[in-house]
């Protein structure tokens, strides 16, 4: 039985020269949306504008970690969705390690006093002994974790799953217990003990990193409190989805100084708006989405296991829960 596909992607043309390459057994290739097209791969937003035109749809492939626009409640979800996972660890660790490392070093500062012509010669930091904390430990998470160790970091999760990651060195879990959840009768006490979770997660901590996809438990996780319970020196880094800040408790902590910085690689809304007030926010720095691309070969090579798991008819990697969102 063969399989058609349909590229759903800007680099089109990247992604299907690797697929004919790699002569995937059984697969043929489409050039739009048509009623035998049975696989996608592509953008979550080309995909969903296709659904429509693609009822014989089993399986689409993002070529992106998020996939947003595929869960709305209003689209289809009779197919296997699986998201690029295990491909961007590498990538969002270096750019974490990155921007720590400038903060440390005070490249910034000393490229602001190099226009100025000042001889800044202050002392710079170390980022051993210095304490990260991860809001989500997944495959990212850990990637992020096991680099921190190398140069010497003390690293806290924040986690609903199991506690996989061994760089890890002290978890923290939403709720304390299953047990202690069925006991929790109103709903308020629930949202106060999650936050006291998070906010003896966040106490001491030298640097905040956000990891976490976007679900209703995640949205503006990173919100007032959390932010005061960080030290007045702390860094916060998001490179997981923009909605899990809630951005005037940031544009407030940054302005009154409540911690020394913020970087931002996404956003509640892309491209940011022009009058958005974290254009002159000072103590940020944005970086636009550009964390860690979505490299065609890599995530070719992630299309060519999940294609051998398919015509085996066996579970594919990576599958998105439409009701979680992840």
């Amino acid at each position: 039985m063969s399989h058609k596909l349909l590229i759903l992607a800007q680099d089109k043309d990247q992604y299907r020269a690797l697929i004919e390459e790699a002569q995937l057994e059984d697969l043929e290739f489409a050039t739009q949306p048509a009623d035998d097209v049975d696989i996608v791969l592509g953008e979550p937003s080309l995909i969903k504008a296709a659904l429509g035109s693609l009822p014989a749809l089993n399986w689409a492939q993002s070529i992106w970690a998020g996939v947003e626009p595929l869960l709305d409640p209003a689209a289809r979800h009779d197919y296997v969705l699986t998201n690029a996972r295990g491909v961007f660890g590498e990538l969002m660790s270096e750019y974490v390690i990155g921007y720590l490392l400038a903060h440390e070093r005070k490249i910034f500062q000393r490229h602001e006093a190099q226009k100025n012509k000042l001889w800044e010669d202050s002392d710079t930091g170390t980022l051993r002994g210095k304490t990260i904390g991860l809001l989500g430990v997944g495959s990212i998470g850990a990637e992020v974790a096991l680099t921190a160790k190398f140069f010497g970091m003390i690293v806290r999760g924040y986690t609903v799953e199991s506690e996989t990651s061994r760089h890890v060195d002290k978890y923290y879990h939403p709720l304390a217990s299953d047990s202690l959840l069925s006991e929790i009768k109103v709903q308020q006490q629930a949202v106060a003990l999650q936050s006291t979770v998070l906010q003896s997660f966040a106490s001491g901590l030298d640097y905040l990193v956000n990891i976490l996809p976007n679900t209703k438990d995640t949205r503006k996780i990173i919100n007032a409190d959390l932010l005061n319970a960080l030290p007045s020196h702390a860094l916060v880094i998001n490179v997981g989805r923009g909605p899990a800040v809630d951005e005037s408790a940031l544009i407030e902590a940054l302005s009154q100084n409540k911690i020394a910085g913020a970087v931002l690689d996404v956003f509640e809304k892309e491209p940011l708006p022009k009058d958005h007030p974290f254009w002159t926010t000072p103590n940020l720095l944005m970086t636009f989405h550009t964390a860690a691309p979505s490299l065609a070969k890599d995530i070719s090579n992630l299309f060519f296991e999940n294609y051998e798991l398919f015509l085996e008819g066996q579970p594919l990697m990576y599958q998105v829960d439409f009701e979680k969102g992840y």
